[in-house]
C-alpha cells in the first residue's frame, strides 16, 4: 500500500522545510498540502517558491493540494470568504472561484497532481440549482486547472449535496473529467464508509483516511474511532493500488505523537488480508 500525508496535520502551524522533513523522516513521500493561508500561503511567492524548492532538493512530486476552504488566515474568523462554487450567489461564486484558482496557480512553480475540492458546504441541502451553480464554476475551475496540468477531485462531505449518490449523479450529469477523493470519515458519518466506497470505487483517484465515531468530523488516527478498518482495508485493496491511503487527521496532541502511532496503523493495515 502507498501510503501519505496530508499536511492537515500541521495546518495550525506555517508549512516549512522542518514539518516537511519530519513528514519524510516518519517515512511519507506522497504528500498532500492543505492549502490555509495560515498554513501555506499561496498569495506569498516567496512562501510558494521554499516549498518548491523543497520538493525539488528531495526529489519528489506533489500529489495534490487541497483546496483552500476559507480566503483569510484565520477559518473566517475575520471575516474571509467561506468558498463554495455552489452558491446560489453569483458574486460569492465568481469571489470562490478566484480564490481557488490562486491555490491552483502554485502549480507554475510547485507542480501537483490533483486538486481536492469541496462542491458547496458542510450540511447543505441538494437543489438541482445548485448543481447548475456548481456546474458553471467547475466547468471554468477545470478548463484554469487542466492548462496547469492539474485534475480536480470531488470530496464526499457530510451534506445531501455531495453524497456518494449526488457525485456520481453530477460526474454524469456534466461529463466533465472530474475524480473523486474519498474520505472515509465523510463516509462514516453518512451512511457508512463501505456503502460508500462501493458507490465511488470507479472514480477514487486518492483518499483522506481518519476515523471518528459517527457523529462528529472529529480526524482521529484510525482504530481510535468506529469505522470498521479490516473491511475498509479490504475495500481499498479491491481497487489494486489505484490510489495511496493518504491519512488527513487532526494536531489534538503534538504532531510528531500522532507520526510516531502512525507507523503502527500503517502496520496493522498491511496484516489485514
Amino acid at each position: 500500500m502507498d501510503f501519505a500525508l496530508s499536511t492537515h496535520l500541521f495546518v495550525n502551524e506555517r508549512l516549512s522545510s522542518h514539518v516537511l522533513d519530519q513528514t519524510l523522516a516518519a517515512g511519507f513521500r506522497t504528500i498532500e498540502i492543505f492549502a490555509a493561508r495560515q498554513h501555506f500561503d499561496y498569495y506569498d511567492a516567496n512562501h510558494v517558491g521554499d516549498i518548491a524548492q523543497w520538493f525539488k532538493d528531495h526529489g519528489i512530486s506533489l500529489h495534490s493540494v487541497h483546496a483552500p476552504l476559507f480566503s483569510d488566515t484565520d477559518w473566517g474568523r475575520s471575516g474571509g470568504l467561506e468558498i463554495s462554487v455552489a452558491s446560489l450567489e453569483r458574486r460569492h461564486r465568481i469571489d470562490s472561484m478566484e480564490e481557488i484558482k490562486r491555490a491552483v496557480a502554485v502549480a507554475e512553480k510547485l507542480p501537483f497532481r490533483y486538486l481536492v475540492l469541496h462542491m458547496g458546504l458542510p450540511g447543505e441541502e441538494f437543489e438541482i440549482e445548485k448543481f447548475d451553480a456548481a456546474f458553471t464554476s467547475l466547468e471554468h475551475l477545470n478548463i484554469f486547472a487542466k492548462d496547469l496540468g492539474v485534475t480536480i477531485l470531488l470530496e464526499n462531505i457530510p451534506s445531501e449535496l455531495t453524497a456518494p449518490e449526488r457525485l456520481l449523479q453530477f460526474i454524469r450529469y456534466t461529463r466533465m473529467d472530474l475524480g473523486i477523493c474519498f474520505d472515509t470519515g465523510h463516509a462514516q458519518m453518512t451512511g457508512g464508509v463501505h456503502a460508500a466506497f462501493e458507490a465511488l470505487k470507479d472514480h477514487i483517484a486518492s483518499t483522506h483516511v481518519h476515523d471518528n465515531r459517527g457523529e462528529k468530523d472529529d480526524h482521529l488516527v484510525p482504530f481510535e474511532g468506529t469505522i470498521d478498518w479490516a473491511e475498509t482495508v479490504r475495500d481499498f485493496r479491491s481497487a489494486d493500488n489505484r490510489f495511496p491511503v493518504l491519512f488527513e487527521l487532526r494536531s489534538y496532541e503534538p504532531p510528531m505523537s500522532i507520526l510516531a502511532r502512525l507507523k503502527e496503523v500503517r502496520q496493522k493495515f498491511e496484516a489485514i488480508e
